[in-house]
């Protein structure tokens, strides 16, 4: 896709979204089942069902997934596809690359071991390993855009406000 192609598609969102802010507010859903045998939750994606489990780190045997490393995947699954969102509208020349994620937790305090630790990451780091010949100049408007428009970035940045609810549901 290049840049004409994606203005062409996106041109009439982005109308539509001024004409009707309210357009533009969409509620995205996940959901989850609980396992049955085990401590695991099975999540459903776009493509696949996940089967989530405890982290080796917490007593999981390492055959389910994290829901740990899920975020981080999903920090570099989004912060990908924004940058090559940007890089097509601005023309920045990006031939491939990766990106990489990698963050910082203190199992004392998921486990209950040490009560001032806190629950979560510590830090996050991304990282671009770029093939490009793009100016200095153009990576850099490339990352602060990227960086800008990032939703899962952004929402770690400044967390939203979160509910927790619950029913009871007998079958």
């Amino acid at each position: 896709m290049n840049a004409e192609q994606l203005r062409a598609l996106q041109a009439p969102l982005k109308a539509r979204y001024r004409e009707d802010p309210a357009a533009a507010v969409v509620t995205l859903t996940a959901d989850g089942t609980l396992g049955e045998d085990g401590i695991t939750c099975s999540v459903a994606t776009g493509t696949a069902l996940v089967e989530a489990g405890l982290h080796p780190a917490t007593g999981g045997d390492g055959l389910s997934a994290c829901s740990g490393d899920m975020l981080l995947e999903a920090l570099v699954a989004c912060a990908g596809v924004t940058l090559r969102a940007v890089a097509t509208a601005l023309g920045v020349p990006v031939a491939g690359g990766t990106v990489h994620a990698a963050g910082d937790l203190d199992f004392r305090g998921t486990l209950g071991v040490e009560k001032e630790t806190p629950v979560g990451f510590k830090d996050i780091r991304l990282r671009f390993d770029l093939d490009s010949d793009a100016t200095p100049e153009q990576l850099e408007t490339l990352i602060k855009l990227t960086e800008r428009y990032c939703v899962v970035y952004q929402t770690l940045r400044a967390p939203p406000d979160v509910a927790i609810s619950h029913r009871v549901v007998r079958a």
